[in-house]
């Protein structure tokens, strides 16, 4: 197992509150220790560190994108180092690649294992958080599959966002154990029963989900995951929900 829990939250959760301020209160109040941020929380990396430091926060992860990598390098590992970040993760491509063939996925693997070796000479890990559009089949594999390949051997690691594989019809403990190499982090979700929270997107908080999660924080927890980083992607009441999510979690390790 690897080392103990650090239970956090992904502030795109919180995102509808419309204020850092507010987003970083309810999950004080809720009784997280930690955040994830999100790309924009790394443009004013002061600014982030004095809210995080005036509600009692921790930011050890943060979910950067593509262009951040590419385009402002130097400036994203300025502002990890300043905020306190050890680990990024690549949280999705753009929504008009997603449906790329497969020498495309295979491309992004390596450009990822780039930045990956780059990131981790700065003492910063870069990983991959999956959604489902990756479960896609190409030729030579899925997506995922075409990626993990393509940066074999290369620092690059893995948030598994399992509520994504199993909403994409994958058996998330399948793919767990066969990429366990990868696994640093999960994000922590639900899925509504069919029929209910359709306002939701047809997620749920946790444990008020169809998920196991009792069984699956376990699974998570023995394959090296050590960030558990709670989200919802569309939260009726996104206070009341990382509450409601933190109830259920609190005690587990």
């Amino acid at each position: 197992m690897a080392e103990q829990a650090i239970l956090s939250v992904q502030l795109y959760t919180l995102r509808s509150l419309g204020d850092p301020d507010r987003e970083l209160a309810a999950v004080a109040a809720a009784g997280y220790g930690h955040v994830e941020l999100v790309g924009s929380h790394l443009l004013d990396p002061r600014k982030t560190s004095a809210r995080l430091r005036a509600h009692g926060l921790a930011a050890p992860t943060g979910h950067v994108g593509l262009a951040a990598l590419r385009e402002r390098f130097d400036a994203t590992v300025d502002a990890c180092r300043a905020i306190g970040i050890g680990q990024l993760f690549m949280p999705a491509v753009p929504a008009e690649q997603r449906g790329m063939d497969g020498a495309g996925w295979t491309a992004l693997g390596h450009e990822l294992a780039g930045l990956a070796g780059k990131l981790h000479a700065s003492g910063i890990g870069l990983g991959y958080h999956n959604h489902d559009w990756e479960l896609q089949q190409k030729q030579g594999g899925t997506a995922l599959e075409l990626l993990f390949a393509a940066a074999a051997g290369s620092p690059l690691n893995w948030q598994v966002d399992v509520a994504w594989l199993a909403r994409g019809g994958a058996d998330p403990k399948q793919w767990i154990a066969r990429f366990r190499p990868l696994v640093v982090s999960a994000h922590v979700k639900d899925i509504a029963p069919p029929g209910q929270n359709a306002e939701q997107d047809g997620w749920a908080d946790v444990g008020a989900g169809v998920l196991d999660w009792r069984d699956l924080w376990r699974v998570c927890r023995n394959a090296g995951a050590r960030w558990m980083v709670v989200e919802h992607d569309k939260p009726a009441d996104p206070a009341q929900s990382v509450a409601n999510s933190y109830a259920f979690l609190k005690d587990f390790r």
